[in-house]
């Protein structure tokens, strides 16, 4: 048996005008829904620029809480053509309280549920810990009218204790929204050591866990606000793997892009009882994971 789910992963380039990056990604869930696409993702934060390449407090201003006018708009759509929507939303919970939230929009509109960022980095370009409270809901997929979607966020992608907890709370696939991109000055050589490895570690946990996995990543050159000179020249490569690790389909690395993808969720059945990974798991061994590290 099969159980195809026509997906669409939203790959686009963002500017500091949010009105006009909102209204881009509503024009593409369009044309994606026009295709015949149940689910629809988009990348990180793609109602704005990647504003964490400085700390500046001024920025804050950029976040709006849930529902806000974003949040509102997309739900809107979703309703109205009837599809599930996956956003990623700079979230203000409360006075000097903000998170990195992605939104699950139901097909009639209503909000299925949220997941906030976990993994938080901080790192030259990222300084993400200065905007982001780390998430406070745990590891938990969200139930929707086309599957249990194990929704995670970037910097998530890396930790395979996160895609394990999503299986294991029964994610029927896994969605990563990511805003990741090369320093320019950067040779070519790290530039694709470190492309390739974004990409391997996340096939990694398709086929750890036997799932489908959905990674939807912008587009583009931002400059940093602070040395234009500067920025982050996002890789794009959206790409979606199917539960053993295998490339369905990618984005380029340049350009805006609607990547349609048949995923076939009923696979993972198959794919489960011939590597039965959850079975074999040793849980009775695996105390010392909770620790940071042995000594």
């Amino acid at each position: 048996m099969t159980r195809l789910l026509r997906t669409a992963l939203i790959q686009q380039r963002c500017g500091n005008d949010k009105g006009a990056n909102l209204e881009r990604s509503c024009a593409m869930i369009r044309r994606a829904a026009a295709d015949g696409a149940a689910l629809v993702v988009l990348q990180e934060l793609h109602a704005g620029p990647y504003f964490c390449q400085v700390e500046d407090p001024a920025l804050f201003d950029m976040a709006e809480p849930i529902p806000g006018a974003a949040s509102r708009a997309i739900a809107g759509l979703a309703g109205e053509l009837g599809v599930v929507v996956v956003a990623s939303l700079f979230e203000r919970r409360a006075p000097g309280l903000y998170h990195n939230t992605a939104v699950v929009f139901e097909k009639d509109g209503s909000t299925a549920g949220i997941y906030r960022k976990m993994h938080i980095p901080d790192d030259p370009g990222f300084y993400e810990k200065f905007y982001f409270t780390p998430g406070d809901l745990g590891f938990n997929p969200i139930k929707t009218s086309v599957g249990t979607l194990g929704v995670l966020v970037c910097w998530d992608q890396w930790y395979p204790e996160a895609a394990r907890m999503m299986a294991l709370a029964g994610a029927d696939l896994l969605i990563y929204p990511t805003a990741i991109g090369w320093d320019p000055a950067d040779g070519t050589a790290e530039q694709e050591r470190q492309r390739d490895a974004w990409i391997t570690v996340q096939r990694g946990h398709a086929v750890a866990n036997g799932l489908p996995l959905l990674a939807v990543n912008r587009v583009g050159f931002e400059p940093s606000p602070l040395h234009p000179e500067t920025g982050i020249r996002f890789w794009g490569s959206s790409f979606a793997a199917g539960p053993q690790g295998e490339l369905l389909a990618e984005a380029s690395r340049d350009d805006e892009e609607i990547l349609l993808v048949d995923l076939d969720l009923a696979r993972s059945e198959t794919v489960r009882r011939i590597w039965p990974f959850l079975r074999d798991r040793r849980i009775d061994a695996y105390g010392d994971m909770v620790k940071r590290y042995r000594d």
